[in-house]
């Protein structure tokens, strides 16, 4: 236990030990230690024993600084509220118009919930101050009341006065929720993170109201912001996530390659829309970076991919000098393992080779119909039709015939056959 630890262990006990006998003697001490041990009881939470301190000095001295402490204390421990309003009431027909008593007494009638009385408070401070601490202090009865327009109305009032963000994310919430206003809070928080300096927590409702009427606009750009303020990946994520559902990759990539951010991201992105001459001078950095070998198997598919004779027997040597160096360096996914077994059986290359390879891409997956496929083709490169058709069924059956390259397989076998 840390020494300041051990100091507050001791000086809380010895607070509360003071207040087993408080009772007594606050008869005793003077005015000046009654003040400090009610202060003393305030510093530690101890309401209910600083709320007796303040109204024995109230009853010594009439002072009204002392009730309102008193009341106040009371508040805060959330005891002896009806007699506190009593004693309020007392002094305020002695003293009627004091602001401070309707201050206390709209908390004191909510706490006891008396929403009546604390409403009717709640309209004599409003006939008396235009000030934002009480407009705001108005509006909680008719808050907890469901009058939702009229709390809102003295919300905007405080807001107009203060430009209060606090208050300003209470009002966004009656009007989403309640008011059926949801386009003139999305709206007000706009203009207000635009001309204020702001806390996350104004971008996380715009957020949540973004995505509650699917703007991905929106979305984006407060994920921009929040991107550009902590460059934090998860940020990055969400704002590409956006433009897929916008259906915008080109904007995705023009964002990624301004910011120079999320080079994965952008790899994938250019891969799906078949950029693979930007993709491929892409793999060198990310392996640099990364140390991945899985780099170097993608390289081997995008220089197949982007070159326009696939029979090209220099393009087809590197392709297999990636794949080998790649595996060489501990590649092992069957993703790879099918593509490098398929060219060396589809260019007939090595097709015993090319056979293995898949096998071991299909221990790791054995029902894709992808690895199937390359296996039956691979079989029936060595005219073993029977395995071949026996294979390539099982591919039809499951995938039938909707892509060209199965059908071209499917074909070939069945004459095989």
């Amino acid at each position: 236990m840390s020494w300041n630890r051990i100091v507050y262990s001791f000086i809380t006990v010895l607070v509360f030990g003071m207040g087993i006998a408080h009772a007594k003697e606050l008869n005793v001490i003077s005015e000046d230690e009654m003040i400090i041990r009610g202060l003393l009881y305030d510093e530690y939470k101890a309401f209910d024993l600083s709320r007796a301190v303040y109204g024995k000095l109230y009853d010594t001295t009439g002072a009204k600084e002392y009730l309102f402490k008193e009341v106040t204390s009371a508040l805060f421990g959330k005891t002896h509220i009806n007699e506190s309003i009593k004693r309020l009431k007392l002094w305020d027909e002695k003293h009627p118009g004091t602001l401070e008593v309707k201050r206390l007494l709209i908390p004191l009638y909510l706490t006891a919930q008396q929403l009546g009385e604390a409403k009717n408070e709640a309209e004599q401070l409003l006939e008396r101050s235009n000030k934002a601490m009480d407009l705001e202090l108005a509006s909680h009865p008719f808050l907890y009341s469901g009058e939702f327009k009229r709390a809102l109305n003295l919300l905007g009032k405080v807001y107009e006065k203060t430009f209060s963000e606090n208050v300003l994310l209470r009002m966004v919430v009656i009007m989403d929720e309640y008011t059926n206003e949801r386009s003139k809070a999305i709206q007000l928080l706009e203009t207000h993170y635009r001309m204020n300096a702001v806390s996350n927590n104004v971008y996380f409702k715009l957020l949540t109201l973004y995505a509650k009427e699917n703007n991905a606009d929106g979305l984006i750009e407060i994920y921009k912001i929040l991107y550009a303020q902590e460059k934090d990946e998860k940020y990055l994520e969400k704002i590409i996530q956006a433009y897929a559902y916008k259906q915008d990759i080109n904007a995705a990539i023009s964002f990624l390659e301004k910011n120079k951010a999320g080079e994965s991201i952008l790899y994938e992105l250019y891969k799906r829309k078949k950029l693979f001459d930007k993709a491929f001078l892409l793999t060198d950095r990310l392996y640099a970076e990364k140390k991945d070998p899985k780099w170097i198997a993608e390289k081997a598919i995008l220089l197949f991919e982007k070159s326009e004779d696939k029979n090209d027997k220099k393009m087809i040597n590197e392709v297999i000098g990636y794949f080998e160096k790649a595996i060489d360096l501990g590649v092992d996914d069957s993703i790879y393992l099918n593509y490098y077994g398929y060219t060396l059986i589809d260019k007939n290359i090595d097709v015993e080779k090319g056979i293995k390879i898949i096998e071991d891409a299909l221990k790791q997956q054995p029902d894709n119909t992808y690895y199937l496929d390359s296996l039956a083709w691979g079989y029936y490169k060595q005219k073993a039709c029977d395995k071949a058709y026996k294979m390539m069924q099982k591919v039809v059956e499951e995938e039938g015939l909707n892509e060209a390259e199965i059908i071209e397989h499917w074909d070939a076998i069945q004459k095989c056959k």
